[in-house]
C-alpha cells in the first residue's frame, strides 16, 4: 500500500515495437540506412536510363502553401489543374505524356495563380522536344524536327525550379535622416526622469 498522499504514477512511454506484438518486445532499429540511400541513387539512375532522354522529374505547378501562417510562401504543387492546361490549349491526356503533372483534384480560386501557372506551361511548351511514335516514321504535326531530336539531351534535376525573390537591402535605396528616432526617444526619455528634479530645484531657486 502506498503511503502518503502522493501522485497515482500515470507514465505514457512510448515504444516502438517490430510489425508482429507478438513475442518479446524489440526496437526496429535503421542501420540500413547507408544502403538504402545507395540503393535508392541506383534505382533513380536506372529508371534515368530507361527513359532517356525524357527527364527524370516532372513539370509541377507553383502553389501556395496552406493556412493562413504559410500561404505567402510559394511552393512546386502536385499537378496542373484542368482549367490552366484548357488554357494553355493542352489536354489532360497528352500533358501526362510530355511529362506534366495533372492533378485533377485541384481547382483555381484566384486569376493570378491561373496566369502564373499558364505562363509556366506556356515556357515549358517552348522548350519542349516531342519525339515521334515511331522514329522511322515521317514528322507529323507537333512533333518535333530530326535535327532538335537528335541533339536532345536529358534534362537532370528539378524542372523549371521557382526563382527565389532576393531579400538582400541595399543601403544605398534606404534615405537618410539628419535627425535619428532611437535618438529622440532616448532624450525624451531621460527627460522625463529628470523632469521632477528640476522642478523642485526650480522651486527652490523661487524661494
Amino acid at each position: 500500500m502506498v503511503k502518503h498522499n502522493n501522485v497515482v504514477p500515470n507514465i505514457h512511454c512510448h515504444k516502438k515495437y517490430c510489425e508482429s506484438s507478438r513475442g518479446p518486445l524489440k526496437v526496429r532499429l535503421t542501420l540500413n540506412q547507408a544502403g538504402k540511400k545507395k540503393s535508392r541513387r541506383l534505382a533513380r539512375a536506372a529508371k534515368a536510363a530507361a527513359i532517356a532522354p525524357r527527364p527524370l522529374k516532372l513539370l509541377r505547378p507553383s502553389v501556395h502553401c496552406q493556412t493562413q501562417r504559410y500561404s505567402a510562401k510559394v511552393r512546386l504543387g502536385k499537378g496542373f489543374t484542368l482549367e490552366e492546361l484548357k488554357a494553355a490549349g493542352l489536354t489532360a491526356r497528352f500533358a501526362r505524356t510530355v511529362g506534366i503533372a495533372v492533378d485533377h483534384r485541384r481547382t483555381n480560386k484566384s486569376a493570378e495563380s491561373l496566369a502564373a501557372n499558364v505562363a509556366r506551361l506556356e515556357e515549358y511548351k517552348t522548350k519542349l522536344i516531342v519525339f515521334p511514335k515511331k522514329r522511322l516514321s515521317k514528322v507529323k504535326n507537333g512533333d518535333s524536327s530530326a535535327e532538335e531530336c537528335k541533339a536532345a539531351t536529358q534534362f537532370k534535376g528539378v524542372v523549371m525550379p521557382l526563382a527565389k525573390a532576393s531579400n538582400e537591402i541595399v543601403m544605398a535605396d534606404i534615405p537618410t535622416q539628419d535627425i535619428s528616432a532611437f535618438t529622440q526617444m532616448r532624450v525624451a526619455r531621460k527627460e522625463t526622469k529628470v523632469a521632477g528634479f528640476r522642478c523642485s530645484v526650480a522651486n527652490r531657486e523661487e524661494k
